[in-house]
């Protein structure tokens, strides 16, 4: 991703000191996989992909509750509407061009938080940051909330100084760094510090006609749509929300997707949604209640009313699966949950109605809608757990393997 600024360094022979900087970081075998004491004595940040499952982790680091990052494989509205409502914000990944500066705010409105990108490959932390700290009513966790209110009247560049020297997000950001990323990047601002000027002016022509990757945010905030770029000094207003905001989004979208030629995927776009999970355990829980409450009630009226339940028509006993009728921890169930949840309106009818064929009908309606639930639980859970294994095989140091595997050929064939 692409940084914000060129660093400049003074010209002249190197330092022992500035020679041996990756020498004190790594003070081990280069080659050696990165621990997580390299990982917090490195200055820098690393590239993070476009990968969901990446940027779910870091919500979860971050101690941020109850958002998901979704891709979005098209701008088709049959696809956009199978995402979880409401949408927060999406991110874009894109080769970076800069925009009208007249566009901009002459200054970040009040009641928006914007922070500017000003450290090398940040882009990904400063993008969801600068989508959390504007939803209203998320769970930021302890560090980012503190972070948030401490930064309120920064200006962006200060925020954005502030995301870089804050060791809390650099920790979560390089948590997926492999030695080779490091190295790779202190390599990039070595060669930058050592170029000659002509070749920095070349450079950086090279860098006008070949962009790199960067992270932009598009979202709602107090009635408004905002593009959020953490390169541009001031965040950038599009307009009025309507209903629709995702719509209303999209052309600005797709006139970015039609620079590149047919053919080619030089972007990506993710979306900020709820975590579904919010939504589905509680509608469990009511389920769970409205289940045992139409049961206790036949039980008075009418004790036999499993014989209606459980038999077929031709006499054979029918199965109920496993039927939750209490808590369960495997779906994230407490009997709080339980016992917290409210009853609906249509069972509180039907237990004034008390006909017993409508009460039975519909306590089979809502088994149905129980394994639905269930399985939508599941399906969500191992995609968290999915979305770890993915996490933690970014960060695995293969490089670190495939040397140590050639050494050892290398050694065996000596010995032959």
């Amino acid at each position: 991703m692409v940084g914000r600024t060129t660093r400049r360094r003074t010209g002249g022979p190197r330092s022992p000191s500035s020679v041996s900087a990756s020498e004190r970081t790594f003070p081990q075998d280069p080659s050696a996989p990165a621990t997580s004491g390299d990982r917090i004595r490195w200055k820098g940040f690393c590239e993070i992909e476009s990968e969901p499952a990446f940027f779910n982790v870091m919500l979860k680091r971050f101690g941020v509750q109850g958002v998901k990052v979704h891709e979005i494989v098209s701008l088709d509205e049959e696809i956009l509407l199978f995402l979880p409502r409401p949408v927060y914000g999406l991110i874009f990944l894109f080769k970076w061009t800069e925009e009208d500066p007249d566009k901009q705010e002459q200054s970040c409105p009040e009641g928006v938080w914007f922070a500017n990108q000003t450290f090398n490959n940040a882009c990904a932390s400063v993008a969801l940051l600068n989508i959390v700290n504007n939803v209203p009513d998320v769970e930021l966790g302890h560090h980012l909330q503190e972070f948030k209110d401490f930064t309120a009247d920064f200006s962006p560049a200060l925020r954005g100084d502030a995301i870089g020297n804050f060791t809390f997000v650099k920790e979560v950001h390089n948590s997926f760094a492999r030695k080779m990323d490091m190295l790779s990047a202190d390599l990039l601002l070595q060669n930058e510090a050592t170029s000659s000027k002509k070749a920095r002016k070349r450079k950086a022509e090279e860098d006008e006609s070949e962009a790199g990757f960067h992270f932009i945010a598009f979202m709602p905030i107090e009635g408004q749509l905002w593009k959020l770029d953490g390169l541009e000094r001031q965040p950038m207003c599009l307009g009025p929300v309507r209903e629709d905001w995702l719509g209303q989004v999209k052309p600005d979208l797709e006139a970015r997707m039609a620079q590149y030629e047919e053919g080619q995927i030089e972007f990506a776009i993710l979306s900020l949604v709820r975590d579904p999970l919010l939504d589905l355990v509680p509608d469990l829980a009511e389920n769970v209640k409205s289940i045992v409450e139409l049961s206790k009630w036949l039980d008075i009226i009418k004790p036999d009313w499993e014989d209606f339940v459980f038999t077929s028509a031709n006499g054979e006993a029918v199965s109920t699966g496993s039927l939750l009728t209490t808590s369960e921890p495997t779906y994230g169930l407490t009997q709080e949950d339980v016992d917290q949840a409210k009853l609906s309106s249509r069972i509180l009818d039907l237990l004034r109605s008390g006909v017993i064929s409508d009460i039975i009908e519909y306590r089979q309606e809502l088994i149905t809608t129980q394994a639905k639930l269930r399985m939508s639980i599941r399906e969500e859970q191992q995609s968290n757990q999915s979305d770890d294994e993915r996490a933690a095989t970014r960060s695995c140091d293969y490089g670190a393997r495939i040397q140590n595997f050639v050494r050892k050929m290398r050694a065996k064939r000596e010995c032959s």
